[in-house]
């Protein structure tokens, strides 16, 4: 344990520290300062940032920063503050390597939207948090840099695929993080590092860095934060219609940044709690779950036991298909150059010849099951305000282990199968967010999904932030922050 003192700015919300830099109680070089002290002694803890970009090119632009304030020019609530980009996430003149052998030397000559607008909002980009090959999995480890660790125990696995996100939020490397979701990749790892993590309407969040930007629409990107108030902030910037993303929502994103006070008494949630069985869960995550039930009703929700009304494994040949396709469409011309399929894990390889032997009529029956799920799902809002579920089937596991082979005395049939409970929401397009739900008896944090109606992400957002006031989970910090 080190028992130097760790510098007050780190430990702000970043709703503070933002504040204090706008107001010039804090030059943005001293937070910079701080923040690189700060990433030095911690991140070897949980190896959550890489490409680190070197200190004296990050301080000249913390100057620039403090030059700007000093003209009276601010950028934005994200002025002057350190952020790192998730590595699947174009960004111009730093590596995005995407976890893959095959993209080590990848030196992008362009931003991403979303790392456009960060930047635009005053961010520094010190470097990238680690994500699993491809975003492939919910474990963050790769042949280039290894895996990362859980905030709360280094030798459990973060989560994934925003799995660097989540461990540097937690343990206070950067103020917020962004991350993108298609199998749970913001709630996931949220759960497993007592965050909040929020996967947005289908297009509230627009991405062109794919090759398809019509058909594909299982994936996006989306905020982190340590509060909701931080996670919605950081989502003010990301969302907002761009036309490089031809589904992209209306809007600028500045209906994020409003307070999100708001009375619940009388809404009607409905937990769907391990799908009536059909999930196995490891053992205490669903009583953590049921225990934080408690805290909605404190604001006057009704909470009841709600049933999907879908056939839960019509869900999942639905959502392998469409992965499959998605995955074999992008990673195929890699798998057909044995050179190159050498580098690839076999899960990714897996994906690819899965794809391959789909038909016409395989992809078209998977994106009717899902219209047909999403009607469903319209209907459950006639019903209930909000839907609730797990985040996670199991807790943090060794991070040695690629992906947990059993829960529950239940055997897993794929590498992604333990995460199963995070496909409904995924499949619907609707808002979720993941709010902490506590610890089990060996310190290992668990988390909830709010799944809203379609495009209510402000509303999503705002039952997080009424339940995170009750439950005040944000206040547990991982040891190494506690030792200050």
């Amino acid at each position: 344990m080190h028992h130097t003192s760790i510098n007050e700015l780190v430990l702000l919300a970043a709703h503070e520290l933002a504040e204090k830099v706008r107001l010039r109680q804090v030059s943005c070089r001293e937070v910079m300062q701080a923040y690189l002290a700060h990433i030095d002694r911690f991140n070897p803890v949980v190896n959550a940032l890489i490409s680190l970009q070197p200190a004296d090119t990050l301080l000249a632009q913390a100057d620039e920063r403090d030059a700007q304030l000093a003209r009276g020019q601010y950028l934005g609530w994200m002025h002057g503050l350190p952020h790192a980009i998730k590595d699947l996430s174009l960004t111009q003149g730093i590596p995005t390597t995407l976890g893959s052998p095959l993209f080590r030397d990848y030196l992008p000559e362009r931003d991403g939207i979303m790392v456009q607008r960060i930047k635009a909002a005053g961010a520094i980009i010190v470097g990238k948090t680690n994500t699993p090959e491809f975003g492939l999995g919910s474990q963050s480890y790769n042949p280039l840099f290894g895996a990362t660790g859980c905030a709360f125990d280094p030798d459990k696995t973060a989560g994934g695929s925003s799995g660097g996100a989540a461990a540097a939020l937690a343990l206070h490397l950067v103020p917020v993080a962004d991350g993108s979701d298609m199998m749970g990749s913001l709630r996931n790892p949220a759960a497993f590092n007592n965050i909040i993590g929020f996967r947005p309407s289908q297009g509230r969040v627009p991405f062109d860095d794919a090759s398809d930007l019509f058909f594909d629409q299982l994936g996006y990107e989306g905020p982190m934060g340590r509060t909701v108030r931080d996670t919605a902030l950081l989502l003010s910037v990301q969302a907002g219609h761009d036309p490089r993303a031809p589904l992209s929502l209306a809007g600028d994103g500045s209906e994020f940044t409003a307070p999100l006070a708001r009375d619940f008494a009388g809404t009607r949630l409905g937990w769907l709690g391990d799908l009536a069985g059909y999930l196995p869960m490891e053992h205490g995550v669903t009583a953590l779950c049921e225990k934080a039930l408690g805290d909605f009703q404190a604001l006057g929700c009704t909470v009841e036991n709600a049933e999907l009304g879908f056939s839960p494994e019509r869900l999942w040949e639905c959502w392998r298909t469409l992965r499959h396709w998605a995955i074999a469409g992008n990673l195929g011309k890699a798998y057909h150059d044995p050179a190159k399929r050498e580098l690839l894990k076999p899960e990714a390889q897996w994906e690819v010849q899965n794809g391959l032997s789909l038909t016409a009529s395989d992809i078209h029956q998977a994106a009717v099951t899902r219209t047909d799920w999403y009607r469903a799902i319209c209907k459950l809002f006639e019903r209930y305000d909000y839907l609730l579920l797990p985040s996670a089937q199991v807790f943090p596991f060794d991070k040695r282990q690629h992906w947990p082979g059993e829960i529950a005395g239940r055997s897993m049939d794929t590498y992604h199968r333990w995460m199963e409970v995070v496909i409904p929401a995924t499949l619907s397009g609707c808002p979720v967010a993941n709010v902490q739900v506590g610890f089990n008896g060996q310190g290992l944090p668990m988390g909830m999904q709010i799944i809203g109606r379609q495009q209510a992400d402000f509303a999503v957002l705002q039952l997080a932030h009424a339940y995170e006031q009750v439950s005040r989970w944000f206040a547990r910090v991982p040891a190494p922050v506690l030792a200050r």
